[in-house]
C-alpha cells in the first residue's frame, strides 16, 4: 500500500500539538498537493522537499503525491515539517520501512542539499513527545536548547540520511545526552552599591519575598532604576519547572536559551517608545511579548508615564489573570504572562517636584496633567508605591553606610517564601482575597486603623487588598505569625500615591 504515516509536532503558543503527516501516492499525472490548512512556507515544502530527496540519492516518485497534515482545521506554518514529509514519501515509496515509525516524531527544516535546519519552538515540542512517550528526532542545532527537557528521549541529525540511516539499522544516531546543567549565579549588582534610600531598599525587599508590584517615584538620580537592577540579585532561583516555561517562551519567539543560567528569573526592560503588540505580543502571527517573556520573572518599566497610556492599559487584565489571549479571526492562542511589575517615574514633567534644592518649574495643572499618564486602574495594580527622594552630600560621599548585600538580604527573602509556601502552598501575591483574610486575622486596633485609612484615602477593594498582602509579606520577612498594628501601618506607608477621597 502506497500510504505511510509520520508523526510531527505543530506549534501553537506556547503548547505543541500532535501532526499526523499522511502521504498517499497514487497513480496520476506527476504532482504534489499538500492540504491540512497549510501557510505559504508549508506549501513550498514540497519544492524543499523534492531537492533535498533528490540530492541525498533517492528518487523522487514520479506519481500522484497527496500529503495531508491532520488535523485539518489546526494552521500549520514554518518549515518544522520538511523532515516528517520528506520521510512520508519515501516510506510510501517503498524506500524506508514503515514499521519504526509509530513510536517516533519528527521535526526539522531541510535544505535543498538534505541538510537539516534548526525550527523554532523546539522545546515545548520536546515536551510534549515525551508525555506521549514517543522518540523525537530533531536538528542538531536544536539539540542544546531540547536538552533540558530530561523526560524525552531525542536523537539529532545534521543531514536527511543520518536519519534514514538511524531508521534501517545501519548507522543508529547517538541519543541526545541530556547532561546536568550547572545552574551558575549570574554576576548581578549588589545592593552594596546603593548609598542610603533605606526605605526604598526596605520596600524592594519586602517585594521580592512575595513578587509584589512596585512602583518608585522620585527626581532624576536619586536611584530608581539602581534600585530595581539590583531585584534580581535578591529574588531566588526557578524551579525547573519554572525554568522550562521560561525556556519554551524564549524557544518560540525565535531567542536564544541561555544553558548556563536558564534556573535565573527573566529581567526584562523595554524602552518607553515600545508599542502594545511589543508589550503584549501579537502580530498577524501571533508571537510572545515583553510580558510572557518576562514570565517568572521581572518587566521593569522605567520612565512610566512616558510610554503610551494605551499600551500601559493592556497591562491591567494580565496582572490579574497571569495570561494574555490573543484573539484572531482564525484562533486564539494564550501566552503565560505571571511577571512581576516593577516601575519607575518622575513626580513631574520637569522632574524636580519636592526637590529639597532644585526648583520645580511645573504648575500644579502640569503636574496633574503628567501623573493623569496612570490611571486610577493601573496604579491600583500595584502593592506599593514609594518615594525615591533626593541624597544628602555626605550620604553619597561616605564610604560606607553599614549596609547589607544582596545575599544577606536574599537570605531573609528566601526564608520569607519558605514560610509562606509552608502556610498556604503558594507565595502571598498568589492568595485570593477570601484566603489573604484568613491569614490576616486583625485585632480590634489594626482593623480600626485599617477602616479609617480605606475612608480617607478612598482605597479600592483592591487596594485594601493589597494593603493586607503587604502586611503579611512585612510578618513573614519578620517571621512572625500573626500580623500586627505595626506592620498595617507600614504597609499604608507604601500607598503614597492613592488619592484622597472628595
Amino acid at each position: 500500500m502506497s500510504l505511510s504515516i509520520i508523526y510531527s509536532r505543530a506549534r501553537v503558543g506556547v503548547s505543541s500539538p500532535l501532526v499526523t503527516v499522511e502521504t498517499h501516492i497514487s497513480n496520476g499525472l506527476p504532482s504534489l498537493s499538500i492540504v491540512g490548512l497549510p501557510e505559504t512556507a508549508v506549501k513550498e515544502s514540497k519544492d524543499r522537499v523534492r531537492s533535498a530527496l533528490i540530492n541525498s540519492g533517492f528518487e523522487f516518485p514520479n506519481r500522484r503525491i497527496t500529503i495531508n497534515l491532520a488535523p485539518a482545521d489546526l494552521p500549520k506554518e514554518g518549515g518544522r515539517y520538511d523532515l516528517a514529509i520528506a520521510l512520508g514519501i519515501l516510506t510510501a515509496s517503498h524506500q524506508l520501512p514503515a514499521e519504526p515509525f509509530s513510536s517516533r516524531e519528527f521535526i526539522g527544516e531541510l535544505a535543498l542539499t538534505g541538510d537539516v535546519r534548526s525550527v523554532k519552538g523546539c522545546l515545548p515540542a520536546a515536551m510534549a513527545c515525551g508525555k506521549e512517550g514517543r522518540t523525537l528526532y530533531i536538528p542538531s542545532q536544536n539539540s542544546e536548547e531540547a536538552s533540558l527537557c530530561r523526560s524525552t528521549r531525542m536523537l539529532a541529525a545534521d543531514h536527511l540520511l543520518q536519519v534514514c540511516s538511524d531508521i534501517k539499522g545501519d548507522a543508529l544516531l547517538p541519543e541526545l545526552t541530556l547532561d546536568e546543567h550547572p545552574r551558575e549565579r549570574l554576576t548581578v549588582p549588589d545592593l552594596l552599591d546603593v548609598k542610603g534610600q533605606f526605605l526604598a531598599r526596605r520596600a524592594l525587599e519586602i517585594a521580592a519575598a512575595a513578587s509584589l508590584n512596585l512602583l518608585f517615584y522620585g527626581p532624576p538620580g536619586t536611584g530608581k532604576s539602581m534600585l530595581a537592577s539590583r531585584l534580581p540579585g535578591i529574588l531566588p532561583g526557578l524551579s525547573e519547572s519554572e525554568a522550562l516555561e521560561v525556556a519554551a517562551i524564549h524557544s518560540i519567539s525565535g531567542q536564544p536559551v541561555d544553558i548556563a543560567h536558564w534556573g535565573r528569573r527573566p529581567f526584562r526592560t523595554p524602552h518607553h517608545t515600545a508599542s502594545a503588540v511589543a508589550l503584549v505580543g501579537g502580530g498577524s502571527s501571533p508571537k510572545p511579548g515583553e510580558i510572557s517573556l518576562a514570565h517568572n520573572g521581572v518587566l521593569f518599566l522605567d520612565e512610566l508615564p512616558e510610554y503610551s497610556r494605551k499600551v500601559l492599559e493592556v497591562l491591567r487584565e494580565p496582572l490579574e489573570s497571569g495570561h494574555i489571549a490573543i484573539s484572531r479571526a482564525a484562533s486564539q492562542i494564550t501566552f503565560p504572562a505571571r511577571f512581576q511589575l516593577v516601575a519607575a517615574m518622575n513626580p513631574c514633567p520637569c522632574g524636580y517636584h519636592g526637590h529639597p534644592n532644585i526648583e520645580c518649574t511645573d504648575t500644579p495643572q502640569q503636574i496633574a496633567k503628567y501623573r493623569q499618564k496612570l490611571s486610577g486602574p493601573l496604579l491600583d495594580r500595584f502593592d506599593m508605591h514609594v518615594e525615591v527622594p533626593a541624597q544628602a552630600a555626605d550620604v553619597l560621599i561616605a564610604k560606607s553606610l553599614n549596609t547589607e548585600s544582596s545575599d544577606i538580604v536574599r537570605d531573609r527573602v528566601l526564608a520569607a517564601r519558605e514560610i509562606q509556601f509552608q502556610r498556604s502552598g503558594k507565595a502571598n501575591r498568589e492568595l485570593s482575597g477570601g484566603e489573604l483574610e484568613e491569614v490576616c486575622k486583625l485585632n480590634d486596633q489594626s482593623r480600626a486603623l485599617l477602616e479609617n485609612a480605606m475612608n480617607r484615602l478612598g482605597l479600592s477593594a483592591r487596594a485594601f487588598h493589597r494593603v493586607l498582602r503587604v502586611a503579611r509579606t512585612i510578618a513573614d520577612l519578620q517571621q512572625v505569625e500573626s500580623v500586627s498594628m505595626q506592620h498595617i501601618t507600614e504597609a499604608l506607608g507604601y500607598r503614597k500615591l492613592d488619592r484622597k477621597a472628595t
